[in-house]
């Protein structure tokens, strides 16, 4: 399947910027399943000061806003072609070893409620991928789909408390789970298209745990089912902090608004 998207994000500041630097996560994995046909971004407001690959493999370009600005854009066109390899991506291809994967994070640091949903899942599982799907289909039981209720600093332990949240939350509360069932787990920023719409006001996020002989699998848990063609990955990391496609810090004083625009079609 051949997507095409095209994706802004503008940023509108109340005062003018005296230092600011962005962190871009937006060029996706080139891997067997996706393969990149074209890609580009624009920056308009700020320069590129340097790209690097981190130890996820993710591509990232260090954006530094113009001084005096109120308004800086970054906009990603391009084309990939994907394949549907029925959520397997297969093994671990960047720097960091699998046991990195079974870390805590202030994000997915599992309490009393994690510890519980683990303990309710039992051990009558005959495969391990059987035992990481029904934790998928767990998670989304206790935690119903619903936008408002969390923000981006919301962990999975209050995520569950809560009752309600978004694919980040679901992602986030899978990967506390699923590493401390043993599993390395990460988190996926990327694209999904749609069936009922073009234009989206969102990236997506979903989660991939590591299972013996199959390698990385992914779980959309918001959805309820593995990610398949219409899927991009973008970047991967321990949580959404390490993941997120755009992230930053800026001087001076004044709030900021973010407007995002996202078409995602075949």
């Amino acid at each position: 399947m051949l997507l095409k998207i095209n994706h802004e994000t503008r940023y509108v500041y109340d005062t003018p910027v005296q230092y600011g630097l962005q962190q871009l996560r937006l060029r996706p994995k080139e891997r067997p399943g996706q393969e990149i046909k074209n890609w580009a971004i624009e920056i308009e407001g700020g320069c590129l000061e340097l790209s690097f690959t981190d130890q996820h493999c993710n591509h990232v370009d260090l954006i530094n806003i113009e001084r005096g600005r109120t308004e800086i854009v970054i906009r990603c066109r391009g084309a990939v072609e994907n394949s549907d390899g029925s959520g397997i991506i297969g093994s671990q291809a960047g720097f960091a070893p699998l046991w990195y994967f079974k870390r805590h994070t202030d994000l997915t640091k599992p309490g009393p409620r994690v510890r519980k949903l683990v303990n309710s899942l039992g051990d009558d599982f005959e495969t391990d991928i059987a035992k990481v799907h029904a934790l998928s289909a767990a998670v989304l039981e206790n935690v119903s789909y619903r936008t408002g209720q969390t923000n981006a600093d919301t962990d999975a332990e209050t995520a569950l408390k809560t009752g309600e949240g978004v694919c980040q939350d679901h992602s986030h509360i899978f990967c506390a789970a699923a590493r401390l069932m043993g599993f390395p787990a990460r988190y996926v920023s990327g694209y999904l298209m749609m069936s009922d719409r073009i234009d989206q006001d969102a990236t997506h996020g979903w989660a991939e745990a590591y299972v013996d002989r199959l390698g990385w699998v992914g779980f959309d848990i918001s959805n309820g089912y593995s990610p398949d063609e219409r899927y991009i990955r973008i970047a991967t990391g321990l949580d959404y902090r390490e993941a997120s496609p755009i992230s930053g810090l800026r001087y001076g004083a004044g709030g900021e608004d973010m407007i995002v625009t996202l078409q995602v079609q075949q």
